[in-house]
């Protein structure tokens, strides 16, 4: 079974090897101590969400401070080819549902979008609001998986501000009506690629137009049409398995 993951802030892990000690405090030393009853001797990773890592075995558990030898370091380097889902807000949590599953598998940073046709509006407290609850689903994905660096969210985004990202990155439209698979697309070998996903009504045919002359390139995934909470996630696992796991 893989060792669980605990926070620390950087740089509380900078410059740490083999025998020196870390200690978890507060929220995340309770959490070890009363939740996952840690024990001497059991393994532990600790990362800073930013990649540094490391593998440690449980020395002292107390109530308030949770005092941990570090094993090894297992530090997560940043990727060459950055990857950024554009979410669009979807209703019934399945925007919710892909940022968990983006996080999963790999996505470094995520940009919730409000669409044309999202019928989930973040107006006025609804902003904020969102973004915690979208903060708290990577955090717990990203704990769930080990992920030593953890994705950046992004404010939430207008089309208008959609429109500014594209200027020097490869921006990819999933779109059911493209020609081009996504699988065959030329990539570059480092940078950030941005994956569009449109809200459950698809993406209006003007922001297309507009994405596109931005220099967006619409590209398909196959021949079914996925839900606005799988077809981000899905873009993600064939960009990993073509380009960033060879």
């Amino acid at each position: 079974m893989t060792a669980p993951l605990f926070l620390v802030d950087p740089p509380a892990l900078d410059g740490l090897t083999t025998d020196s000690v870390v200690d978890l405090t507060g929220a995340e030393a309770h959490h070890a101590a009363t939740v996952v009853r840690l024990r001497v001797g059991e393994e532990v990773l600790v990362g800073d969400r930013r990649g540094a890592r490391v593998l440690t075995e449980t020395a002292e558990v107390s109530g308030d401070t949770v005092r941990l030898r570090v094993l090894e370091r297992a530090d997560e380097p940043e990727p060459s080819l950055r990857l950024t889902l554009v979410q669009a807000l979807a209703k019934d949590g399945r925007d919710e549902d892909a940022v968990e599953a983006a996080t999963e598998l790999g996505v470094d940073r995520i940009i919730p979008w409000q669409a044309e046709r999202s019928i989930v509006r973040w107006k006025g407290p609804k902003v904020d609001k969102g973004l915690r609850k979208w903060s708290h689903v990577i955090e717990r994905a990203a704990k769930q998986s080990r992920r030593g660096r953890w994705p950046d969210l992004a404010p939430m985004a207008t089309t208008r501000d959609l429109l500014r990202e594209c200027a020097g990155r490869t921006v990819l439209v999933l779109h059911e009506e493209a020609s081009t698979p996504l699988a065959t697309t030329d990539l570059p070998g480092d940078g950030e690629v941005l994956l569009v996903v449109g809200p459950e009504g698809g993406i209006a045919s003007r922001e297309i137009d507009w994405l596109t002359e931005a220099g967006a390139t619409t590209v398909r995934l196959g021949r079914e049409v996925l839900r606005a909470s799988t077809a981000g996630p899905a873009a993600i696992a064939v960009v990993n398995a073509v380009h960033r796991w060879r």
